[in-house]
C-alpha cells in the first residue's frame, strides 16, 4: 500500500463528527500513539481521532469506509507485539478508544459488568471491588491497559489457573463492523444457544474485524482473604510437582501460580528501587496466591512440602504490605527488563506437564548455538504460560546477538511446536509474528481464518498489516485453498 496524502476533506468530516479539538494532526500531540509500549515499532497515521461514544466511532468508521482509508483501533497502547502501532506509510486513522471510559452497570445479583471499551482494567476492577465483586483479569499493565485492547487481545494474566482468559471472562460486545454499522450482542447471559456467538469473533481478532466499543463481563465473589507466599524451588520440575500438590490440596483456592527464574528476580533488584529479595537466593522461586483459605491450612500445607523436598525455602506473607512487595518482584520484570535494554522476547504455551522439557530443550539448544547467552524466563505455569525471553549481557554483544533473532526463534518455536504448544499465548500476533503465524498455522486454519476477515472486511481496511503480511484483502476464491 503506497503512502497517500492527507485529506482535508476526511479530516474535516472527522472533525464534525468528534469535534475539531479531538482529530489529532500536529507531530508532538500525535507521537504518544504512534510507538508501542516497548520502543521497538513507530510509523505514523494522517491523524489521531478520539470519539466519544459508540455512534461516534461509528460516524468516524463510515467516513473512513467511504473514502476508503485504512483504520487502526487504539486502546491504552500497552500491546507487546506492535498490534496498535501504525505502519509507517501514514495512510491510517489512528481511532483511540481512550474517551469511551463509562461504567454502564453494575449487576452484582447477575454478577456482570458492563463498561465502555475505553476503561481501564483498574477502573473496571475497581467498580467490581465496588459493589463487593471482583474482576479477575489482573495485568501488570492495568492502570493503562483498557478493555477493549484486552479483549482484542485475549489477555491472559495471573490469574487464569483458576478464573480463565479474557475470553472466558466475556459474555457480551457491542461492535462497530468495519462497515459502520453497530452490533449490539450486549446480553449479559451465560446460555445462550441461538446460533453462532459472534463474540468470538471479534476477542483475541487484534481489530482486524471490527473496534470492540463495550462489553458485558463477569463478575465473582470478592475474596475475603488471600494468602501470598514466595518459594524457593530447585527446578521447573519441582514447581510443576508443586502445583499439582497445591491443586489436589485446594482446588478453586489456588488463584495464583507463578515461576520466575533467579536471572529474572536478578533484573528488578538491580533495576527496580526499594525491591529487595525475600529469602535466600535459588535458581526457581513460585509466587503461589489462595484465596479464602484458612491461613493455617496454608501454612500447614507449606510446612509439609517442605518436609517433602518439593519447597526448599520460602516465606508467607505477613500483610498486604509484605504481599505487594513479593508481587512487586513479579509486576516489575518487564519493565526491568525494558531498562536493561532490548531483547528477543517469547509468549509461548506448552502443556503444564511440558513445561520442564521445554526449558530443558530450548535452553540447551540456545546455549550451544548462542554462548553466553542470557535467559530470562518467567510466566504462568499454572496454565502453561512462560515469558521467555533472551539476551546478551553485554550490550555490544547484545546488539550483534538481536540480528539472530531469525536463527533464536526457529531454535524456540520449533521446541514449543515439537511439544504440541502455541507462538503466543496471551500477546497476540501483531506485527512482530505474523511470519511466525504463517509458519506455525496449519494451512486450513489459516485459510479459515482468511475466509472470515474476507467476510468481515472486505475492503481489508481494519488495522491494516497485523495478522496478515498482505495488507490487500483476500478474496473468497483465493483463500478457499489453503496455500
Amino acid at each position: 500500500m503506497t503512502s497517500m496524502p492527507r485529506s482535508p476533506d476526511l479530516i474535516a468530516a472527522l472533525a464534525a463528527i468528534v469535534g475539531a479539538e479531538q482529530v489529532l494532526t500536529a507531530a508532538a500531540d500525535t507521537a504518544p500513539y504512534l510507538s508501542d509500549w516497548r520502543g521497538r515499532y513507530r510509523g505514523a497515521a494522517r491523524c489521531v481521532v478520539r470519539p466519544a461514544n459508540t455512534a461516534e466511532v461509528a460516524a468516524v468508521v463510515r467516513a473512513c469506509a467511504a473514502a476508503g482509508v485504512p483504520m487502526l483501533p487504539q486502546g491504552g497502547n500497552t500491546s507487546l507485539c506492535g498490534a496498535a502501532t501504525p505502519d509507517a506509510g501514514g495512510d491510517a486513522v489512528l481511532i483511540s478508544l481512550a474517551r469511551l471510559k463509562r461504567i454502564f452497570t453494575v449487576d452484582a445479583e447477575n454478577d456482570t459488568i458492563c463498561v465502555g471499551a475505553g476503561c481501564t482494567l483498574a477502573e473496571v476492577q475497581a467498580a467490581a471491588r465496588a459493589a463487593g465483586r471482583l474482576f479477575p483479569l489482573a495485568l501488570a499493565s492495568e492502570g493503562s491497559c483498557q478493555i477493549g485492547g484486552n479483549l482484542s487481545t485475549n489477555a491472559g494474566g495471573v490469574q487464569v489457573l483458576r478464573y480463565g482468559n479474557t475470553r472466558e471472562l466475556t459474555l457480551g460486545l457491542e461492535v462497530v463492523l468495519p462497515d459502520g454499522e453497530v452490533w449490539n450482542g450486549l446480553r449479559g447471559l451465560r446460555k445462550d444457544n441461538t446460533g453462532y456467538d459472534l463474540k468470538h469473533c471479534f476477542i483475541g481478532a487484534e481489530g482486524t474485524l471490527g473496534i470492540i466499543t463495550a462489553a458485558v463481563l463477569k463478575l465473582f465473589p470478592l475474596p475475603q482473604r488471600q494468602s501470598t507466599c514466595w518459594l524457593n524451588v530447585a527446578d521447573p520440575a519441582a514447581a510443576v510437582a508443586l502445583l499439582q500438590a497445591a491443586k489436589n490440596a485446594f482446588n478453586a483456592q489456588l488463584t495464583v501460580f507463578e515461576l520466575i527464574s533467579e536471572v529474572a528476580l536478578g533484573l528488578v533488584l538491580q533495576h527496580i528501587p526499594q525491591t529487595r529479595r525475600p529469602v535466600a537466593a535459588s535458581p526457581w522461586y513460585v509466587l503461589a496466591e489462595f484465596s479464602d483459605a484458612a491461613p493455617a491450612a496454608v501454612e500447614g500445607w507449606l510446612a509439609g512440602q517442605i518436609a517433602a523436598g518439593r519447597v526448599v525455602d520460602g516465606v508467607l506473607a505477613q500483610s498486604e504490605r509484605e504481599a505487594q512487595a513479593l508481587w512487586a518482584l513479579r509486576e516489575n520484570i518487564s519493565e526491568a527488563q525494558k531498562i536493561e535494554g532490548i531483547s528477543i522476547k517469547h509468549d509461548i504455551a506448552v502443556p503444564v506437564s511440558a513445561i520442564p522439557e521445554f526449558l530443558r530443550r530450548a535452553d540447551g539448544a540456545l546455549v550451544a548455538a548462542f554462548p553466553g547467552i542470557r535467559v530470562v524466563a518467567f510466566g504462568h505455569v499454572g496454565d502453561g504460560n512462560l515469558h521467555y525471553n533472551l539476551s546478551k549481557a553485554d550490550a555490544q554483544d547484545n546488539a550483534a546477538f538481536l540480528a539472530a533473532q531469525p536463527q533464536v526463534n526457529r531454535i524456540v518455536h520449533d521446541t514449543v511446536d515439537a511439544l504440541s504448544g502455541s507462538i503466543s499465548a496471551e500477546h497476540g500476533i501483531g506485527q512482530l509474528k505474523i511470519g511466525e503465524l504463517q509458519h506455525y498455522k496449519a494451512p486450513l486454519e489459516l485459510a479459515l481464518m482468511r475466509r472470515l476477515k474476507a467476510a468481515f472486511d472486505p475492503q481489508g481496511l481494519m488495522n491494516p498489516g497485523k495478522l496478515w503480511a498482505v495488507e490487500t484483502p483476500p478474496s473468497f476464491s483465493s483463500c478457499a485453498r489453503p496455500r
